[in-house]
C-alpha cells in the first residue's frame, strides 16, 4: 500500500507527541510491506534533509513562518500535493490538520485521521484558534473513511459529540537496553537517581511552572530538578518559568535532547513527573515507564487512562500534594526488580508492532471504501 503522512513537523529526531508516534509507527509499517512517505514542514525540516530514513521517504513542503498559518497552509499543501501522487491512503495527523479532510474527499483520496487529542483545550489558544481547531476535529471525524483515536477518553469524546464509531489504537513504546555510558549526566552535573526530570515542550500546558514551585518546596536534599525540552525564550512563558528558577544551580535546563543523550538521561533519573494540564495518551510518560521509572502524574484523564498506581496520581495543579510526593518518593528509590516489572508491563501493553499491525488494518479497511 502507497501510504501519505500529513499533520506533523517532520522526522526524525523533532519534538512532539505526534512526531514521535510516527518516528515509531512508519518504519514498522514499512517493514510490514508499505509504501510509507512523510511530509515535514520547511520551517522545521533543514534542505539537506535526507529523501529517506529506515524505509520512509520524506519529503520537505513549503510552510510559513507565521506560526498560526503553519498547520493549516502546510496541511493544504500536502493535500494538494497526495493529489496528485495517488496514494492508496492519506494519513492525517492531529485534528488541526485535519480541516482540510474534507477537501482530500473531495479530490477523490482515502482518508485516515487519528485524533491525538483535543488539541482546542490548550492554554496558549485563543478564541479563534480554538474555533478553527473546533472546526477541524469535526471535519475530520465526519468526512474521514476511517477514524483512530489514541485513548478510551477520546473515543468516548468522539462518539458523544458525533455519534461516530472509532478505532483505538494507543501510543506505544519501545524497551531499549539501558545505556552504560553517561555523557549526558556528565555533561549537566548530575547525580544518577538523585533528580526530578520531566521531558516535553515548555509551554504552559505542561505545567513545569508547577512542577518548579513543587521541588522547591519539597526542598530535597542533593536532588536537581532536570527540565528537557525545547522552548522560546522570548515567550511569555518560557520568561516566567526563567525567572522562578532565577539563581538557583539545582534547577537544570537542557534544551531539545534525542538519541543516546536522552536515553541517560531517563536511565538515570529517580523520578519521572509529568504534570500536564492537557495530554492525549502521553508518550513521554510511556517512554518514561519504559526505563523503569518511578513516575509522578496529574490525575487528567489521559494520565489516569495509563492505570498507575493511586499513590502515583496528584490534583492537577496542586503543588503542595506534588511536593509532598516528590518527598515521599525521593525517599524510596525504586529496586532493580521493581524497574524490571515495570518495563515488562509497559512492553505488554504498549507494543508498536502491535500497534503498527492494527493501522495497517485500518489503512486497508479506508482503502476499500
Amino acid at each position: 500500500m502507497k501510504i501519505i503522512v500529513i499533520g506533523l513537523r517532520g522526522i526524525p529526531g523533532v519534538q512532539g507527541g505526534v512526531e514521535t508516534h510516527s518516528e515509531q509507527l512508519y518504519p514498522l509499517l514499512v517493514k510490514l510491506g508499505c509504501d510509507v512517505e512523510v511530509i515535514g514542514r520547511s520551517g522545521t525540516i533543514p534542505k539537506n534533509h535526507p529523501s529517506s530514513w529506515n524505509g520512509v521517504r520524506l519529503k520537505r513542503l513549503w510552510s510559513p513562518k507565521a506560526t498560526g498559518l503553519e498547520s493549516f497552509l502546510h496541511t493544504l499543501v500536502g493535500v494538494i500535493y497526495a493529489a496528485f501522487k495517488r496514494p492508496d491512503v492519506l494519513h492525517i495527523h492531529a485534528i488541526g490538520p485535519a480541516i482540510m479532510t474534507p477537501l482530500a474527499r473531495l479530490l477523490g483520496l482515502n482518508v485516515v485521521v487519528t485524533h491525538h487529542g483535543p488539541d482546542y483545550d490548550r492554554e496558549k489558544w485563543g478564541r479563534i484558534a480554538k474555533q478553527v481547531l473546533l472546526a477541524g476535529e469535526k471535519f475530520g471525524m465526519k468526512w474521514s473513511n476511517q477514524r483512530i483515536v489514541i485513548s478510551k477518553v477520546i473515543q468516548h469524546q468522539v462518539k458523544t459529540k458525533f455519534g461516530l464509531d472509532s478505532v483505538l489504537i494507543p501510543n506505544g513504546a519501545i524497551i531499549t537496553e539501558l545505556p552504560e555510558t553517561k555523557f549526558a549526566v556528565e555533561k549537566f552535573d548530575l547525580i544518577p537517581n538523585k533528580y526530578v526530570l520531566q521531558v516535553s515542550r515548555l509551554v504552559p500546558e505542561k505545567r513545569q511552572l508547577d512542577l518548579v514551585k513543587a521541588f522547591i518546596e519539597a526542598d530535597l536534599d542533593e536532588w536537581k530538578l532536570v527540565l528537557v525540552g525545547k522552548f522560546n525564550p522570548n515567550e511569555p512563558f518560557a520568561q516566567r518559568l526563567m525567572a522562578e528558577a532565577k539563581g538557583r544551580n539545582d534547577i537544570v535546563f537542557t534544551g531539545f535532547q534525542s538519541g543516546l543523550y536522552l536515553q541517560e538521561i531517563l536511565s538515570n533519573a529517580g523520578i519521572f513527573v509529568l504534570p500536564s494540564s492537557h495530554e492525549g495518551l502521553p508518550i513521554a510518560l510511556l517512554e518514561a515507564l519504559s526505563f523503569g521509572l518511578r513516575v509522578i502524574a496529574s490525575d487528567i484523564p489521559a494520565n489516569l487512562e495509563i492505570g498507575l498506581p493511586e499513590d502515583q496520581y496528584f490534583h492537577l495543579g496542586d503543588i503542595s500534594e506534588l511536593a509532598q510526593k516528590l518527598g515521599q518518593f525521593s525517599s524510596q528509590p525504586v529496586s532493580p526488580e521493581d524497574s524490571r516489572k515495570i518495563r515488562n508491563w509497559v512492553a505488554e501493553k504498549y507494543n508498536w508492532q502491535s500497534i503498527a499491525q492494527q493501522t495497517l488494518l485500518v489503512y486497508k479497511q479506508a482503502a476499500a471504501n
